[in-house]
């Protein structure tokens, strides 16, 4: 059976539909981004309030990290069987309505277990929500959709900590929590109408209500424009499509295991950046002897630098070759995270945090909305997806008591060296394993893994 679903996808111009589907899921990404985020400065509070420490903050950390390990999984699975919409509406009513009990905690470990919940969520919507955008944007530009994805999706770190900054001291910690919860709810009433991946259609074998769809996109653009779609190319249509079931199992095997093996090592790296940077800054300020005030204000300054990060991925991340890419900017970030850590005054603290911010969320935006979600087969992408991201984050469910004991024991330091070491392993696995996935179609991806 003739099949040309991604070759017709890849050839139609930016329309109002393309448009639709980039805020609806950006704004869950966003919400999510502010739910994950605001981690750091509620326990900075919590601490200097007496209801966490080092080794409370560790376990909260950790909780969520295992519910992004079960949230990840969960995605893969569901999305991959019941389709992008189900799995995506599921993990933005999860997070959102556990957020809203998380405001009504009445001991950290109620709160702790609430976040794990919560956690469950926000791992979920990640890994759908970059993947399953992936399948609906053209080859030759993907990287820079996906890559301005991430940009919507990661202004939440200056969000977070403004929002922090101006509601903690008049309304405390629960705030926050009753910000985001709220939020996610209205996001998920306006997805209802998000429409289902044509490509996952394909690939279930259901070409009809693939091609409905399509055709609907089709239709409206020649409407809108006044001019026909150019023809579909010859080369890019599959002539025997047949539904390929790829069994769970063949990601550790054949040629899909190196694939695995890749996205699971870029993924140890940014979680291990990200959730050591971003969730102990504050705290390290506050047991530097900064208020909480102030360390809020030090914070949202540097975090400023994360969407600016996000935004200079989407310029260049289409000109050059990925696994390069991947290369540079881990070893960068080593070297900004150890230099950093060597900062005492506080302009120089911001100044060099900024920077280091910068290359972090570049490196965040190729690793989860570039690199691993394009490198699977449209039948595996959110199992291959989600079981890199689950342990990728499964690790980052012991490095909080790694982080806790180092700190408590060897200084702030010592802590970036180790975030630093991390950091070029996972460039040294890049350099042996990378694949260049770069104006690719996601079919021509698949298809060197799928034979």
């Amino acid at each position: 059976m003739q099949s040309n679903i991604g070759a017709r996808l890849d050839r139609l111009p930016t329309s109002a539909w393309h448009l639709t589907v980039f805020w609806l899921i950006g704004l869950g990404l966003l919400i999510d981004g502010c739910d994950n985020y605001l981690s750091g400065v509620v326990l900075a509070d919590l601490v200097k309030s007496g209801w966490s420490n080092n080794w409370w903050n560790a376990t909260f950390n950790s909780a969520t990290m295992a519910g992004l390990v079960v949230g990840s999984l969960f995605a893969g699975f569901s999305g991959d069987r019941f389709g992008r919409k189900l799995a995506y509406q599921i993990n933005l009513l999860i997070f959102g309505l556990a957020s809203i009990a998380a405001a009504f905690a009445t001991d950290m470990l109620t709160l702790t277990i609430l976040r794990g919940v919560i956690g469950i969520g926000l791992g979920a919507e990640i890994v759908v929500g970059f993947a399953t955008f992936s399948e609906f944007v053209p080859a030759k530009t993907r990287g820079k959709w996906s890559s301005t994805l991430s940009l919507v999706g990661n202004c939440a770190p200056p969000i977070t900590t403004v929002t922090a900054y101006l509601v903690m001291p008049v309304f405390g910690w629960r705030a926050m929590f009753m910000i985001v919860g709220v939020a996610a709810i209205l996001v998920w009433i306006a997805r209802h109408g998000l429409p289902e991946s044509p490509r996952w259609f394909e690939s279930r074998g259901d070409l009809r209500k693939a091609d409905e769809i399509l055709s609907k996109v089709e239709k409206s653009i020649e409407r809108k424009t006044g001019t026909s779609l150019p023809p579909v190319d010859i080369s890019d249509v599959n002539l025997h499509h047949e539904v390929k079931n790829i069994p769970f199992t063949h990601l550790f095997k054949g040629k899909l295991l190196k694939r695995t093996i890749l996205a699971i090592s870029v993924l140890i790296a940014m979680n291990t950046a990200i959730y050591s940077i971003m969730g102990w800054i504050p705290t390290i300020f506050v047991q530097s002897g900064i208020s909480v005030k102030t360390s809020l204000g030090l914070s949202a300054l540097m975090f400023c630098g994360a969407p600016l990060g996000v935004f200079l991925t989407s310029r260049f991340i289409d000109k050059f070759p990925r696994k390069s890419t991947a290369i540079t900017l881990l070893l960068s970030l080593a070297v900004l995270a150890y230099v950093y850590s060597l900062q005492r005054t506080e302009t120089m603290i911001v100044g060099f945090g900024f920077c280091m911010t910068v290359v972090l969320f570049m490196y965040v935006c190729f690793a989860s909305a570039v690199y691993v979600p394009e490198m699977w087969p449209t039948e595996i992408r959110l199992r291959g997806s989600g079981f890199c991201n689950a342990i990728g984050r499964l690790v980052t469910v012991f490095t909080p008591f790694g982080v806790a004991w180092i700190l408590s024991n060897y200084g702030s330091v010592a802590v970036f060296l180790t975030i630093g070491a991390v950091l070029c392993g996972g460039a040294v696995i890049v350099g042996f394993l990378g694949i260049e996935t770069r104006g690719k179609s996601l079919e021509e991806i698949g298809l060197f893994v799928a034979e």
